[in-house]
Parts: C-alpha cells; structure tokens; sequence
C-alpha cells in the first residue's frame, strides 16, 4: 500500500433523510471532522463529494455512482468518510467496494475511528460492519411493519388522516382520530351532493372553490383529490392497509349507504368519443336556472344478469351548481315530444328534403331487392329522378316515425329541423313562447 500522504483521497459524506437515520450525524457535521482529521494526518483530498440519499438500495445513489466510476477511472485511490455505513447498507454497493480493493483500484478507506486496506482481514471487518448495517435496516423495517400491523388491529390506520380528520398525537405516536371541526361538516356535504343530488366531481370542485374551501396545507382540492376522498371508505369506518381491511375506532363522517350511492353515482364507462350520440341536448334548456341540458347513460344489472341501459336527461349546471331538476328518460321525452309535434314550429324546407332522401334511399333498395340481374349499379340514394311532392301532413308523419323508432343519428338529423324551443322542469317539456 501506498504512504498515507501519497494517496488521492475523495471525501464522501452522506446523510439520508428517513427517519431511520435522524439521528445519524449531518452532513455539514461529518465534513468538519474529516476535515479535521485529514488536516491532522495530512491527507490530500482531491474531491468532497456529499449526498443526500438512502443506501437501502443497490446502485441508486447518483453521487456515489460518480465517487466508484471516478475510483475505477484513477481520479483518486483512497476514501474519506465517517462511517462504513456511510458508504453501503446493502449487499450490492458493498460488493463494488470490495471488488475495487481486489483490483488494486481502491487502496484504503478511512473512516473516523478506523481504517480498512486491502487485506483479507481487514475488507472481512468492513463487510461484517457494512452487513450489521444492513441488518439493522431489515429488523428495523419488520419492526415498523409490525408497529402498523397492530395499529391497524387497535382500529387507527398508520399515517396521516384523510381530509375531514386529524390525528391526536401522544408521545409523537397517534393515539386517535377526531373529526377536523373546520373541514369534516364540508366532506360529509361532498358525500351528500354526490349521492342525493348526483353532482358530478366538476362541480363539486366548482362548489368547493366558490366557498373557499382549503386543505390543511393551504390548498385547494384538486379534481383528482376529490375522488380519491369520495372513494375513500375511511369514511364509514373502515380502511385497507398492507393487503388486508380493518374496521376503525374512529367515528364515521358518513354510512356505508351514502358511501354505496355515491360509489354507484361514480361509475362511468369507457368515454367512445364521436360514438355515443343525445340527440336533445341541444333543444331544451332548464326551467328552473336557464342552463342547458345535458345526457348521460346508466347500466343496471337485473337479477337475471341481464342488463339494462337507460338514457337520462338532466340540467348540467352551469348556471346554479345546486338546481335541483329532477331526471327525465330519454324515453318520456320522446313520448312528450310526440304530444307536442302538432304545435312545433318545423323547418319544412330541412326536413322536407331528408324526407325525400329517404324515400329514395327507400326507393333504392327495393330496386336492388327486385332486380336479380342488379349488377354494377350505384348503391347511393340520389339516383332517383321522380320528385316526391309532399305535404306538411306527410312531414310530420315521417317526424313521429322518427321520434318513434329512429336510431339516435336519424332523430339528431331530424331534431335540426325543429325550431321550437323548449324548457325542462320537473320532468316536463313544455315550449317557449
């Protein structure tokens, strides 16, 4: 080995932010000591590398990557630091210690009270030290995983509390969950909103910026916060933590009904963008706050396991977050449409013309089901010459076949030719004058 004063020493001090290391000594603390040290026994530091990072895990220490390449590359052959566990609490990075030293690479580690050269006794105590380091660091995380699994059992979930509640410490340990008085009375009226008046996460968040409302931090509730909170089961009185569910011992902000109904108004399908067609949402707007109308589908599966889709129709909120207009299907507003096609105002000219391309599209396939020798012959529904001379009478009868048993494209075709406006309250359509 090479005398002290002719080795290129890099000096490596690390500190690590969990709580497995506060009381290590901080990185402004180890550098004064060795810097000490190495001006007693006059040491030439070429480097001063520090790190804020855990050694947990093998190679994910950026600065100490650049301290191993920098060993290999010759930059300098000795290491200063304060502690072996500075430099590794895992098998991985310790191994690339070691093999440095083989490879005559890395000639000598000081450390405070020690130092390790290349020699079998020597690199044996620096792994035996590095490994106790690693030991401690596993005990150390089955014993936290055993202090949560028995805070669980006691009914207090580990961490900290949902918006709504607070953690009441003892000792710097929670000791139980009290509702945040400020904050919990606002949740439970998310949960309500949700659940009995079906308001979406969008305007609840609308809601909750009109009044101001902030997270502990200052913050405000974010879209996805909010459904993470309306997801939450905390709320009722149970949590799930490390793969298993635990009732609480705290008390519950809402019932496991709410939670139910909330959870059921959550729920929504694949968004098929260009696919699924309302075809009126345009022609009504709110009787009771002016804002348009807006559609929306739900599934509910029968004992049977069959399954059955209903379209409601219902005011979107735009203009008063708290309207309470009642659903309508789109069934019914069909049947109501149809009570009032003697007094709509129609665009004649529109539908007259998607009346007679359906009479040719009509006309036309009745020519291809005829003719057997229909060969080669365009398929499109404008190839008929004869004029269909048509009344408003015949207008209105097509309109009410396509209320009747149109595909949602045809009666969104067709209600562009209706000019009436209409208002939508409490389930009833009626026309503006």
């Amino acid at each position: 080995m090479k005398d002290t004063n002719e080795l290129k020493y890099v000096l490596y001090a690390r500190k690590s932010s969990e709580s497995d290391e506060r009381q290590a000594m901080s990185i402004d603390g180890q550098l004064m000591e060795m810097k000490e040290k190495a001006k007693r026994e006059k040491i030439n530091i070429v480097e001063i590398v520090t790190e804020s990072h855990s050694a947990k895990e093998t190679a994910q220490r950026p600065k100490f990557n650049y301290v191993l390449d920098n060993l290999y590359k010759g930059k300098y052959n000795a290491i200063i630091t304060w502690a072996p566990d500075r430099l590794s609490r895992n098998a991985g990075d310790l191994g690339r210690i070691v093999d440095l030293m083989d490879q005559g690479r890395l000639e000598l580690i000081n450390c405070h009270s020690q130092t390790f050269s290349n020699n079998p006794n020597e690199k044996f105590l620096l792994m035996i030290l590095c490994s106790q380091a690693k030991l401690e660091n596993d005990n150390r995380g089955i014993n936290v995983k055993r202090g949560h699994r028995n805070k669980c059992q006691s009914g207090i979930r580990p961490g900290p509390a949902p918006i709504g509640y607070i953690n009441i410490l003892k000792w710097k340990r929670i000791s139980s969950v009290e509702f945040d008085k400020e904050r919990a009375p606002i949740v439970k009226e998310m949960f309500e909103r949700v659940g009995y008046e079906g308001h979406s996460g969008r305007v609840i968040r609308r809601w909750l910026r009109s009044i101001d409302f902030k997270t502990p931090r200052g913050c405000e509730m974010s879209l996805g916060r909010i459904f993470a909170t309306l997801k939450n089961p905390f709320y009722y009185g149970e949590f799930h933590f490390g793969g298993y569910w635990y009732k609480g011992t705290y008390q519950p902000l809402i019932s496991k009904q709410l939670f139910d109904k909330v959870q059921i108004q959550l729920e929504t399908t694949p968004k098929q963008w260009n696919k699924q067609v309302f075809p009126f949402k345009k022609i009504c707007t709110c009787a009771s706050c002016g804002s348009g109308v807006t559609a929306e589908i739900k599934y509910r599966v029968l004992k049977s396991t069959k399954v059955n889709t209903h379209i409601y129709y219902h005011c979107c909120r735009s203009k008063d977050e708290k309207c309470r207009e009642p659903y309508i299907t789109e069934d019914e507003m069909i049947n109501q449409l149809i009570s009032l096609l003697p007094q709509m105002k129609l665009d004649k000219k529109y539908l007259l013309k998607e009346f007679n391309d359906e009479i040719k599209r009509v006309n036309n396939m009745r020519m291809i089901i005829e003719d057997s020798n229909y060969k080669g012959k365009e398929l499109t529904p404008h190839n008929g010459k004869e004029e269909i001379h048509t009344t408003d009478e015949m207008i209105k009868n097509y309109l009410l076949h396509i209320l009747q048993f149109g595909n949602p494209q045809e009666r969104l075709r067709i209600s562009e030719g209706i000019k009436s406006k209409f208002i939508l309250g409490d389930r009833n359509l009626s026309i503006v004058n």
